[in-house]
């Protein structure tokens, strides 16, 4: 979580510090994994890979620090955050036209912030542990190359280092962007008496539509619509009737005498998706404890997926975060494919 600027200033001038406050960020899964390379002489190399070292099996232990090392990171790092990891995995590759041991830490989660920094401990820790058992024999070694490859998770998803993976590692590792939408024709309606008298411009319907072009929908169209069920009910029917596969409603959907959508959706449904709404209401607890109060809904108007989210821009946001994952999946097996 980012501290704003001038909170940031004000600790700096006064010398305090903040450890991030992840209260109201939800739980998800996350994976990281860091790489670094020790440079050895080629007689440390031969021993190292002989497993002929004075001290012992370097490439075994420095496992078995990495694994250690990811765990203690809250504890080396006063403002990181202690996680309770759910899989650590170390691997030393040697490459021996370099007389390098390259090293990698693979670190997953589901927790309310990521796993970068234990990814690179575990990294340190291993290319440590094998410079300690390495150094009797000769202490001209070399430690470097230490980054992070890739993090998945939480609010940004995938994020790759601009120097790239090499085919092995993507191989090995498989980093997982989310699964996009390819082409689906998609609509974002706002229902909202005051935007569309013009009172105030419509900011929640934009952040849908940013989030579905990102994820690869075409987006067309994005309206504003008044709180009334009959304009609703003939919108969402015409949008089938025009091909349109997915729509995302914002607004409507607390317990004010106007918020009417999920009437609307109830109306002109042919089934009902309650998972989706159920999932949202869940997930966004970590968010808000009003999320209990939330009618998000979600149907399918013949073969076109409708769900309807609350209204403000946060919300819109943390909303297709939530059930933007599920949306490729879920149009696939509308569509006639398979649950796997």
């Amino acid at each position: 979580m980012t501290v704003p600027a001038s909170a940031a200033a004000s600790a700096a001038a006064e010398g305090r510090y903040f450890m991030a406050d992840v209260r109201t960020k939800r739980p998800t899964r996350r994976r990281a994994v860091a790489v670094g390379e020790i440079q050895l002489g080629q007689r440390v190399f031969d021993l190292v890979i002989d497993r002929r070292l004075p001290k012992g099996d370097a490439l075994a232990m420095a496992e078995i620090a990495g694994v250690q090392g990811a765990k203690l990171t809250g504890m080396l790092l006063p403002l990181c955050h202690p996680l309770n990891l759910e899989m650590v995995r170390l691997r030393c590759v040697p490459v021996p036209e370099r007389a390098v041991i390259r090293v990698y830490c693979e670190v997953a989660v589901e927790a309310r912030t990521g796993v970068e920094m234990e990814a690179l401990a575990g990294v340190n820790a291993a290319l440590l542990t094998i410079y300690d058992l390495s150094k009797p024999i000769d202490p001209a070694l070399s430690l470097g190359m230490v980054r992070l490859l890739f993090k998945e998770g939480g609010n940004s998803g995938l994020w790759l280092h601009p120097l790239g993976l090499s085919a092995e590692e993507a191989g090995s590792y498989q980093p997982k962007a989310l699964p996009t939408l390819d082409g689906c024709r998609a609509a974002v309606l706002t229902l909202s008496d005051r935007a569309s008298r013009g009172v105030y411009a419509d900011d929640s319907g934009p952040v849908l539509a940013r989030a579905l072009g990102a994820l690869g929908a075409r987006v067309e169209p994005v309206e504003v619509l008044a709180d009334d069920v009959d304009p609703l009910v003939d919108r969402l029917s015409a949008l089938a009737a025009m091909g349109i596969k997915l729509v995302l409603c914002t607004g409507g959907t607390g317990m004010g005498p106007r918020d009417t959508t999920p009437e609307a959706l109830a109306r002109v449904a042919t089934r009902r998706v309650p998972g989706l709404a159920e999932m949202f209401r869940s997930e966004s607890r970590h968010h808000t404890p009003l999320a209990w109060l939330s009618r998000a809904d979600a149907v399918l108007v013949d073969d076109m997926l409708v769900i309807a989210l609350p209204g403000s821009p946060r919300a819109a946001q943390q909303g297709i975060a939530i059930v933007g994952p599920l949306l490729a999946h879920a149009r696939a097996m509308i569509e006639g494919g398979t649950h796997g």
